[in-house]
C-alpha cells in the first residue's frame, strides 16, 4: 500500500471522527467536541478573536491535518517495523498510543487538563470511544 493511500483512509476515519463527536456533542452525549477543542486551540495560538464559524472552521482543518499526519507516522512505522499495515493487530495499538497522547499531551497543551478534566470527568473514555471509532474506521477503509 502506498502512503497516499494511507492518508486517505486516515482523513477519511478522521471524517468519521469528526462527525462522530460533533453529533455526540449537539446531542449532549459527550462533553468534549474535538473540532472545537482544535479550533479554539488554533485560534488562540494565532491570537485571532474567537468566532463560532472561524472556530469551526480551523478546528476541521487541524483535525484533518492531524489525521493525516497519524496515518503518514503509521505508514513509516509500519514500513520500518515490516508490519501489516491493514491489520487490527498494527491499528489497534497504534491508535491506542493515540489515545494516550490525546489524554496526557494534547488536551493538557490546549488548556484541558491531564485527561481533559476540565471539560469533565468521562472525557478520557468519550476519548477512548472516538479513538476506536477511528481505528475501526482506518481499519474498514484499509480493508475494502
Amino acid at each position: 500500500m502506498a502512503m497516499s493511500e494511507i492518508i486517505i483512509a486516515a482523513l477519511y476515519s478522521g471524517i468519521i471522527m469528526g462527525i462522530a463527536t460533533e453529533v455526540g456533542h449537539r446531542a449532549g452525549v459527550i462533553s468534549a467536541n474535538l473540532i472545537r477543542i482544535d479550533g479554539e486551540f488554533a485560534i488562540s495560538i494565532i491570537g485571532i478573536k474567537p468566532e463560532t464559524g472561524l472556530i469551526y472552521l480551523a478546528g476541521i482543518a487541524v483535525h484533518l491535518v492531524t489525521s493525516a499526519s497519524f496515518g503518514a507516522v503509521l505508514f513509516v512505522i509500519a514500513k520500518t517495523l515490516n508490519l501489516d499495515i491493514s491489520s487490527i493487530m498494527t491499528i489497534a495499538p497504534y491508535v491506542f498510543t493515540l489515545w494516550l497522547s490525546m489524554l496526557f499531551i494534547a488536551l493538557p497543551v490546549a488548556g484541558q487538563g491531564v485527561l481533559g478534566r476540565r471539560l469533565g470527568s468521562s472525557v478520557w473514555f468519550e476519548q477512548l470511544i472516538f479513538h476506536i471509532i477511528f481505528a475501526l474506521g482506518l481499519w474498514a477503509m484499509l480493508n475494502i
